[in-house]
């Protein structure tokens, strides 16, 4: 199936490694020219480098923290100048901690409101007018499947990340006559670095090996073992193509049927 991506320009956020990457790259294959963003720019070449070698598509890099306050102006800027225009936006950034919904001060909260949530809707809302102004435009937002599924320890995850999906689909019902589309992609385990540090977590607070949590873990999942990147990465490129145009406000699993919600 042709996606109809060749050519377009995408910016996808924290996609030095992980899912972020997983996105760029699947999108780089399909004819992409993709800005990657994230904290090291040595990685960041290194892995820009190695996506346009891939090809077809290409890959030039932002390097950002979304932890400051200027972070949404500057990827935007910096990522208009390398593309021209921007056709999608795949909003990703990384985890809190771990813990408890007590765990975290009232600081703790605010500062991961401010890198998760609100640098997310700053970035959306400055990609718009181009979108609206070709009447073609997608915004893929990555969550976690614990905004369906609270994931135990996770507390601060499951909140800030929900809150996402109400913007989400508001978003949706208030661009969808522009041509352009607002959804969400949830990841269950996905086998990523950040994966494998949440099972090493537990494993620790609860004395067990890290292979017994990764084992309980999967016999959770009805298809028996963690996603692949790329699993992840070719949902996340059908859901910003031309083929997906009908779909809009939608919440979309990749978790291999472990939420056990309908």
């Amino acid at each position: 199936m042709d996606l109809g991506l060749t050519g377009k320009k995408a910016l996808v956020l924290a996609s030095s490694q992980g899912l972020g990457l997983s996105v760029a790259t699947a999108l780089v294959h399909e004819g992409a020219h993709v800005v990657i963003c994230g904290r090291s720019a040595q990685k960041l070449a290194e892995v820009a480098v190695r996506l346009s070698a891939m090809g077809p598509g290409q890959a030039d890099f932002v390097e950002a923290d979304l932890s400051n306050v200027s972070a949404a102006s500057d990827i935007f800027a910096a990522a208009k100048a390398k593309l021209g225009r921007i056709d999608i936006l795949v909003n990703n950034t990384g985890g809190p901690p771990p813990g408890t919904t007590t765990t975290p001060d009232a600081q703790t909260w605010r500062t991961y409101f401010d890198t998760m949530v609100l640098r997310v809707i700053e970035i959306t809302n400055l990609c718009l007018p181009d979108m609206q102004a070709n009447k073609w435009g997608r915004v893929l937002t990555i969550a976690s499947s614990g905004v369906e599924q609270p994931i135990p320890n996770l507390a601060m995850s499951n909140t800030l990340r929900s809150s996402l999906v109400g913007w989400s689909k508001s978003l949706a019902n208030e661009v969808g006559r522009d041509g352009i589309t607002s959804n969400m992609q949830l990841p269950g385990r996905i086998h990523t670095a950040r994966l494998d540090q949440l099972d090493g977590n537990n494993a620790e607070r609860t004395g067990r090996s890290i292979e017994d949590v990764r084992a309980q873990n999967e016999a959770q999942i009805p298809v028996g073992r963690y996603g692949r990147t790329e699993e992840f990465g070719e949902l996340a490129a059908f859901l910003v193509s031309e083929r997906a145009s009908y779909v809009n406000g939608s919440v979309v699993r990749c978790d291999g049927g472990a939420t056990q919600g309908i």
